[in-house]
């Protein structure tokens, strides 16, 4: 076997057998990753030219039930300063976001008890009622087929839910008293209910191997997500993984410009814990296929707050020092800005326009409505 061959394989047909995914990850050059992110690139720009999309991330909520050791929100640690945003200040972040250009608003926060269906129905309500053009991401967890439904009802549009590594020994040693085959019905329920799905996994945790990699790879082209997100492991100074070394840059480049081969439709952000760890990570995310960036629009009272990691960027920047920055970067780097909701390719185009048409009939249902005259 070749290493270019195999690349050449998955530039063409987007395919690639477990053992040409292995040998590849045994033994690609420097050469070879530079060819690969070449190739990645030229698949990213045939589906998506050089638009990146922004989404304005609102972090809500820190609280969490769980206990995954790599993460600073888990619920045992007792250092966490929580906090919990209420339905006015969430409102008041998407009214900055949309005034900045924002079409789509991504609420995230752990695994918190307190917004039941109720509240989160609330939230999503009051936020399509308030913007009906754009797109709602959720990313709360593991919830019930119930709760995503009556998320989905209310407007919700799209939920990431990262599967974090596709070996069940490896998931099941990081995340106590957690299902490996509750976190795989939960991306299958999000996706039979209608949500665009986001899946993903990080690089470089305690004991993940070559093999492990490999079979997240298949996993993702089995599960062939609208979105895929992944990043760097990052040690917390307050977890139990304080002490193991992180992952790297080159090789979650190397792990997202395969994803952009495997999955060419797909949305791939360049995250922010990318840029966390390499001050250019975020554009070397983009020149290896990636085309979402994800400002913060959480209230810089709060942002420290959300520290899944150490040394997370632009914690206290402003949201529109944020977005000129981003844009600045993104300009720099070769790609343009888009403003819309930049929804999948994944999705066929009856979908898509589905997706348009209703959007245009709820304004225009609105228009009408303003326009009514009451007559006494």
């Amino acid at each position: 076997m070749n290493v270019k061959d195999i690349i050449n394989k998955l530039y063409n047909t987007s395919m690639a057998s477990y053992e040409e995914l292995l040998f590849l990850l045994d033994n690609i050059s420097t050469e070879d990753k530079k060819y690969l992110i070449e190739k990645s690139h030229d698949v990213s720009l045939k589906n998506y030219s050089n638009n990146v999309f922004i989404r304005g991330l609102i972090e809500f909520t820190n609280y969490c039930i769980r206990d995954c050791k790599y993460c600073g929100i888990r619920k045992s640690n007792d250092k966490a300063d929580r906090y919990r945003l209420t339905l006015d200040e969430i409102l008041e972040c998407a009214d900055i976001g949309d005034k900045l250009g924002y079409k789509t608003f991504v609420l995230q926060g752990g695994e918190d008890p307190y917004f039941t269906d109720e509240k989160m129905v609330e939230i999503i309500t009051n936020l399509k009622n308030k913007y009906p053009n754009n797109a709602i991401t959720l990313s709360l967890g593991e919830r019930s087929y119930k709760s995503y439904e009556k998320m989905f009802k209310a407007g919700a549009d799209r939920y990431l839910l990262r599967h974090e590594t596709a070996n069940k020994m490896l998931y099941e040693s990081l995340h106590p008293n957690s299902s490996f085959e509750n976190r795989r019905k939960c991306l299958e329920n999000l996706k039979k209910i209608g949500y665009q799905i986001g899946a993903g996994f990080m690089v470089g945790l305690p004991n993940q191997n070559n093999n492990d990699l490999v079979d997240d790879l298949l996993y993702l082209k089995e599960l062939n997500p609208h979105m895929c997100g992944i990043g760097p492991f990052i040690p917390h100074i307050d977890t139990p993984l304080a002490n193991e070394c992180g992952g790297t840059v080159e090789k979650t480049i190397t792990m997202l410009a395969l994803i952009r081969l495997i999955l060419p439709k797909a949305l791939l952000p360049a995250t922010t814990a990318l840029g966390s760890i390499d001050p250019l990570g975020r554009e070397k995310g983009l020149k290896a296929g990636g085309n979402v960036v994800m400002p913060n629009l959480s209230p810089t009272s709060v942002r420290e707050k959300y520290s899944l990691y150490n040394g997370k960027i632009c914690t206290g920047d402003e949201a529109a020092e944020c977005r000129d920055c981003i844009e600045k970067r993104i300009n720099n780097a070769g790609f343009k800005l888009k403003v819309d909701r930049g929804d999948s390719l994944v999705l066929s185009e009856r979908e898509r326009n589905l997706i348009y048409k209703n959007i245009k009939i709820k304004n225009n249902v609105e228009v009408n409505l303003n326009n009514i005259t009451l007559v006494k």
